[in-house]
C-alpha cells in the first residue's frame, strides 16, 4: 500500500501524522436527556454501550458496522464516528494518513436514547486515545470531550453524560461554550427503560416546541429542574414531583401519543416516568424495581419493559 498517500485527515495544518497501524478501542455509553424538566441541560448515562475500534490505515476512511441501524448507514468518512474522529483529530492539529473504523451498535437508533451522541463521543474520545497511544501530546481532556461533542449536537445534555457517566447537568453560554458537572448520584436510584420499536426524529419533535411558553410554565419547570439535583443527589423521595414538566413533553405528545399515554399511565401508578430524550422511549427513575404489572402495561402499548444500570462514561483502550 502506499505509506505517503496524498490525502490525509485531520488538520490541514497538522503538526504531525499518525503512522499506520495504530489501534485503540472505545466503549461508550447510552444516555437519556431532560429528566422530565431539565429540557437541553439534565442528562443520565445508561448502561447499554456501543463499541468501536479505531485503527490507523494507509489510506481512505473504511467503516464496518454490526448490530442496530448496521444497513442506514455509511461506510465512509460521512460516518458519524468517522467525523468525529476526523473532528477530534483536526482539533489536536495531528493528521492520519487513513482510518480503519470497526463500529459495535448495541444503542437503539432513533429512540431518545442517546445514540447519536455515543456515535460522536465515541469518535471523539477513539481520537483523544490515538492521540495518547502516539505520545507526543496529551490526550483530549473531558472538558474538552465536552465542548468538541456540544458542538456537533447543538446541546451538551446526551452527549456530556456519555462522557462523564452517571448524572450530569449541563449549560451553554452565549461565546459558543458547553460545559458539564457530573452529579454525584444517590445510590439507591436505578432506571428502567421502556423502548418500542418505532422511530421518531429529535428534528420533528423539537420542531413542535413553541418559542414562548406562559411564566407561569417556565417559573413550574424553573422549581422542578432545580429539586431534580435534590432527588438525583440525596432525596429521591422527591422523583415525582422532580420529573414533572410543562416545558416539552406536552407539546410532543401529539407526535408520540403512545409514548405520552405510557407516561401519564406510569405516573399514574405512582412511577417518575418520563419522556427520554425526544423520545420514543420512556425512562423511569426509582429506588425500588418495576413489576410485571409495569412490563405488561408497557408491552400492550408497544414498549420492552428493561431494567438499565446507570451507566459509566466513555472508556478508552490503546
Amino acid at each position: 500500500m502506499n505509506s505517503t498517500p496524498t490525502a490525509a485527515f485531520g488538520a490541514p495544518d497538522a503538526r504531525w501524522q499518525l503512522a499506520p497501524g495504530l489501534r485503540v478501542q472505545v466503549r461508550v455509553p447510552a444516555s437519556t436527556a431532560n429528566l422530565g424538566p431539565g429540557f437541553d441541560c439534565l442528562g443520565l448515562a445508561l448502561g447499554i454501550y456501543d463499541g468501536v475500534v479505531v485503527t490507523v490505515a494507509d489510506e481512505g476512511v473504511r467503516v464496518e458496522v454490526t448490530g442496530e441501524a448496521v444497513d442506514d448507514v455509511p461506510r465512509d468518512a460521512s460516518h458519524l464516528v468517522a467525523r468525529a474522529v476526523i473532528r477530534g483529530l483536526e482539533f489536536a492539529g495531528v493528521a492520519v494518513p487513513g482510518l480503519q473504523l470497526e463500529c459495535t451498535n448495541v444503542i437503539p437508533h432513533s429512540r431518545g436514547l442517546g445514540s447519536s451522541a455515543a456515535a460522536v463521543v465515541g469518535g471523539l474520545a477513539a481520537a483523544s486515545a490515538l492521540i495518547a497511544a502516539d505520545g507526543r501530546r496529551p490526550a483530549l481532556t473531558e472538558e474538552e470531550l465536552v465542548q468538541l461533542s456540544g458542538e456537533f449536537e447543538g446541546h451538551p445534555d446526551n452527549a456530556a453524560a456519555s462522557v462523564l457517566g452517571g448524572a450530569v447537568v449541563t449549560w451553554m453560554d452565549n461565546a459558543g461554550g458547553y460545559f458539564a458537572r457530573r452529579l454525584p448520584l444517590h445510590p439507591a436510584i436505578t432506571a428502567t427503560a421502556f423502548v418500542p420499536k418505532t422511530e421518531s426524529s429529535t428534528a420533528v419533535t423539537r420542531g413542535l416546541l413553541p418559542d414562548e411558553v406562559p411564566r407561569v410554565d417556565a417559573i413550574f419547570n424553573l422549581s422542578r429542574a432545580a429539586l431534580a439535583v435534590v432527588a438525583l443527589t440525596t432525596d429521591p423521595t422527591c422523583l415525582m414531583d422532580a420529573t414533572a414538566d410543562r416545558l416539552h413533553q406536552d407539546y410532543r405528545a401529539p407526535a408520540m401519543p403512545e409514548t405520552y399515554a405510557l407516561v401519564m399511565a406510569l405516573r399514574e401508578r405512582g412511577h417518575a416516568a418520563t419522556v427520554s430524550g425526544a423520545g420514543p422511549s420512556v425512562l423511569v427513575l426509582g429506588t425500588v424495581e418495576l413489576g410485571e404489572g409495569e412490563a405488561t402495561l408497557g408491552a400492550a402499548a408497544g414498549f420492552e419493559m428493561t431494567s438499565v444500570a446507570i451507566g459509566t462514561g466513555v472508556v478508552l483502550h490503546t
